[in-house]
């Protein structure tokens, strides 16, 4: 009995030990000739503008942000509720009706982590800003901006411009603005009204 148990813990043992030479052999380091792969996650954690990314618009649609090369672009995270709602979208408003045929887009990402202060669902969302807020501009799904959730575009613009005392985004209505070429070129606080970029907006589309 003792010769017989103690040769039957041997043969599970090399057995065992066969099985993982095989799984390390063959699954824990890639192989020369697949260096698709490698590329592929270079590529994901390294993009070199906003053209690199697609997002998903209020209504789910997959919206590549490819869509918008050539044209200088503002990307705002919003809410219904926040104290500098009415006046960011009034004057978003003016900005888009003024710029849009000229090549200016406006990018508008509800968010919800500051204050609560978007607490509806993406319908409800859409309702507000078309009906109350009259924004004409393309508004995106509800997105978390900071945090280990956050979308991976708004990782993306607060590694390109970082804020004071750090580079989380500190309140609804922080915008970045976007060259013809997809690069972020400027970072503004939520305070900043969106008039008094109208400069800055104006010189990347070469207005007069």
């Amino acid at each position: 009995m003792y010769w017989d148990w103690k040769f039957s813990n041997l043969v599970s043992l090399l057995f065992l030990g066969f099985a993982l030479f095989l799984y390390f052999q063959f699954h824990t380091y890639p192989s020369p000739s697949s260096p698709l792969h490698i590329d592929n996650m270079a590529e994901d954690a390294s993009p070199e503008s906003i053209y690199d990314f697609s997002v998903k618009d209020i209504r789910g649609n997959d919206v590549s942000l490819s869509e918008y090369k050539g044209k200088v672009v503002l990307i705002v995270n919003v809410a219904s509720k926040c104290g500098l709602t009415q006046s960011n979208y009034k004057e978003l408003n003016v900005l888009y009706e003024k710029y849009k045929n000229q090549g200016f887009e406006i990018l508008a990402f509800p968010c919800n982590q500051f204050g609560g202060q978007e607490p509806g669902t993406n319908e409800q969302i859409q309702e507000a800003t078309c009906s109350m807020f009259k924004a004409e501009f393309p508004i995106f799904i509800k997105v978390e901006v900071n945090g280990k959730n956050a979308a991976p575009l708004y990782r993306f613009l607060k590694s390109e411009k970082g804020g004071y005392f750090g580079d989380a985004i500190k309140w609804n209505f922080t915008k970045f603005l976007v060259n013809k070429e997809g690069k972020v070129v400027e970072r503004y606080a939520p305070t900043t009204s969106p008039l008094n970029i109208e400069k800055d907006i104006r010189d990347l589309l070469g207005s007069s």
